[in-house]
């Protein structure tokens, strides 16, 4: 999976080229490998394009439901106590339950996902149904960090949040410039660190304890830390790509596509800060 699959410029290109509506208009391919921004007019008719107010609207939409669902995916995790009187005293026994069927809607939105990179036009219709199965899991998985470590989700969304608006910040003042090479290490990192979540994946598939990636050590947390960087640098592709969607007249479709392309990185950078904290909490 590359660096954001859903915000690149060869999803662009295909969408520039499937509608002769925007080629014969002569709008020009998004090229962020060659950091070119494309100010020609939009294109002719009646056609409505792209916007910066629309594609926060979808954005605001997604969240509003990624929220809604993970507060029920939440509380679909319970936790309950039973005292038992032994020989050698009163003991508390802790029990978690977290229902299998939680994965069920997960899989199907990550199976949503990949039709909408596939089909950017269906994004209006099926990026409120990802962040609605996704969020269930977001939910319980969260509790489930809650539970052993008290307070460690606020910490997370609070760090996420901080982390949006630095990196937004950056990318506005032109502190930090989204160029071809900025593009190229950050796909290749992103691909490194999937190629790193396949093959734990599988050693775990036959039984192997990878110690080094779950163990609070300085080299998990380091892993860690490097992964949290990564995510947020892919944060800078998805304002590169938004904006450069805009400035050339994207259709209007494209506003949900974008904003389902950001969600899908704030998402993983969530879940990344989350279990960063866990590991510095565990030491």
């Amino acid at each position: 999976m590359p660096a954001n699959p859903v915000l690149n410029d060869k999803r662009w290109n295909e969408e520039v080229e499937a509608d002769p509506r925007w080629a014969s208009a002569g709008a020009a391919s998004l090229n962020i490998q060659q950091d070119i921004a494309y100010k020609g007019a939009p294109p002719v008719g009646s056609v409505k394009t792209m916007t910066l107010g629309g594609t926060l609207s979808a954005i605001a939409v997604l969240f509003v439901l990624l929220l809604v669902s993970a507060y029920f995916g939440w509380g679909q995790v319970t936790q309950t106590k039973t005292t038992v009187e032994t020989a050698a005293g009163t003991q508390t026994n802790i029990t978690t339950n977290f229902p299998g069927w939680i994965w069920i809607p997960m899989i199907i939105a990550v199976i949503l996902g990949f039709i909408t990179i596939f089909k950017p036009k269906m994004a209006r219709f099926l990026a409120p149904l990802y962040a609605l199965g996704y969020g269930i899991a977001l939910g319980a998985i969260s509790h489930m960090y809650n539970l052993q470590f008290d307070g460690i989700v606020l910490q997370a969304v609070g760090a996420t949040l901080a982390v949006f608006l630095v990196m937004l910040f950056l990318y506005v003042t032109r502190i930090i410039k989204v160029t071809s090479r900025y593009v190229t290490v950050v796909i290749a990192a992103t691909a490194g660190i999937f190629l790193l979540y396949f093959v734990t994946w599988i050693a775990t598939l036959f039984g192997a304890n990878v110690a080094f990636w779950n163990s609070p050590s300085l080299l998990g947390i380091g892993i860690s830390v490097v992964i949290v960087i990564v995510a947020a640098l892919n944060l800078g592709i998805d304002f590169r790509f938004i904006e450069s969607a805009i400035d050339q007249g994207a259709p209007r479709y494209m506003e949900w596509y974008g904003a389902f392309g950001l969600t899908v990185t704030i998402i993983w950078l969530y879940l990344e800060v989350l279990r960063l904290l866990s590991l510095l909490n565990s030491r």
